[in-house]
């Protein structure tokens, strides 16, 4: 190309950059209002100070003597700074800071835990030059309790699998021994075949815990019929009534419905009756009853056991809890049944309730929003009242067992 044309094409390209440069800037004049200058915005300063103070973090800025320079509110929360003076043991880790250079790490949690407090603080030093130094803490309360009750539960699960597997090896042992005697062998095999039973219940149920608190996602809800939730529940524990002689009450059908699945409704309830029948006397009766309070659609179980202490009522449904262990582990118990039933209704935006008196027995409440609210408003007494078939049995007409 022409030498004389690239330098035309050059000059005429900045010509037009000058004439749309200089558009450009007569209409941003032109939208500016005339003796109004444009706003230059919140200094840094000022915004380095509203990030400090909303930080989720308490932060503290000591100086070289260990005084407080600056602080939010949340170090005041978490108890970093009070009455303007700085944690001692923060301040000490701050005089090891400013010798070393380096960040450290300290635990500020409450040496007394009260009232809203935070259970667990850590907190992070760091230098900032010219002997002033910052103190970052959180709220760890959660993160804590959660790692304690992971280490409880690891240590529960590892002490219930241990207990039958370890039977299981002795009995196995027995029955070697005494191999030429039919009778023995029997004995012996028929407390394997038992302990192998507790073992695969256990397994099953922590499986179904897992699922339940959030290693699995739960299937879809649908509309459940609650007559045929109590008729599964009462046919899977059929067979553990019949044994231990005891009689199933059940009130007549509803026909109420609720939002939910079918088999861990099925599972929470058999849950319950299996309680019941698992803490009552030989030759008692557990009742089963359905009805509509409300919104509410509660199915209720209730024994003439031993009944729960007033202390034990807010642990039952802990993992693992069981009120009589010696009576727990000789039926089967995994102590993890009643702790299921409160996942199911937690999941079904539900709740279980538990009414109880030592001696007297006991009752457990599975309560469920309603899906449709029949024509037969029957029944709402107040749920916090003792069972009314608890002082007097109603004549019932369905029987099993």
């Amino acid at each position: 190309m022409n030498p004389l044309v690239c330098v035309a094409i050059a000059v005429g390209a900045l010509v037009l950059g000058l004439v749309v440069g200089a558009w450009l800037a007569r209409r941003r004049a032109d939208a500016t209002p005339v003796g109004v200058a444009p706003s230059p915005g919140p200094p840094m300063a000022d915004l380095l100070q509203r990030v400090f103070r909303s930080a989720d973090e308490g932060l503290v800025v000591l100086n070289r003597g260990g005084e407080v320079v600056l602080h939010n509110a949340r170090a005041v929360e978490l108890g970093v700074v009070r009455l303007g003076r700085p944690d001692s043991r923060a301040a000490a880790v701050c005089q090891q800071v400013l010798e070393t250079g380096a960040s450290i790490a300290v635990d500020l949690s409450p040496v007394d835990h009260r009232g809203r407090q935070p259970a667990a603080v850590l907190a992070h030093v760091r230098p900032l030059g010219d002997g002033f130094t910052m103190v970052e803490a959180g709220d760890t309360s959660d993160a804590v309790r959660l790692e304690a009750t992971r280490r409880d539960f690891v240590a529960n699960v590892s002490h219930e699998l241990k207990t039958p597997v370890g039977a299981v090896g002795l009995l196995a042992e027995a029955v070697l021994d005494c191999a030429d005697d039919p009778v023995e062998v029997r004995r012996f095999g028929t407390k394997i075949l038992n302990e192998a039973t507790r073992l695969g219940n256990l397994v099953t149920e922590l499986i179904a815990l897992s699922r339940l608190t959030g290693a699995e996602r739960l299937p879809e809800m649908g509309v459940v019929d609650v007559d045929e939730v109590v008729r599964e529940a009462l046919a899977r524990s059929r067979l553990s009534a019949e044994s231990a002689h005891i009689e199933i009450i059940v009130d007549s059908p509803t026909g109420l419905e609720v939002e939910g699945d079918l088999t861990l409704l099925v599972t929470a309830l058999s849950n319950l009756v299996e309680n019941a029948i698992a803490y009552s006397p030989p030759e008692a009766s557990v009742s089963v009853s359905r009805r509509l309070a409300g919104e509410w659609v509660e199915i209720a179980v209730t024994d003439r056991g031993i009944g729960i202490a007033p202390e034990h009522q807010k642990r039952v449904f802990e993992r693992f809890f069981r009120v009589d262990p010696a009576r727990s582990r000789a039926t089967g118990g995994t102590g993890l049944g009643l702790a299921i039933v409160k996942h199911v209704l937690a999941n079904h935006g539900g709740e279980v309730r538990l009414w109880s008196s030592p001696g007297t027995g006991s009752t457990f409440t599975m309560r469920l929003p309603a899906h449709a609210e029949p024509d037969d408003e029957s029944g709402a007494d107040s749920a916090g009242s003792a069972p009314a078939d608890l002082v007097r049995r109603p004549e019932l007409p369905d029987r099993v067992g």
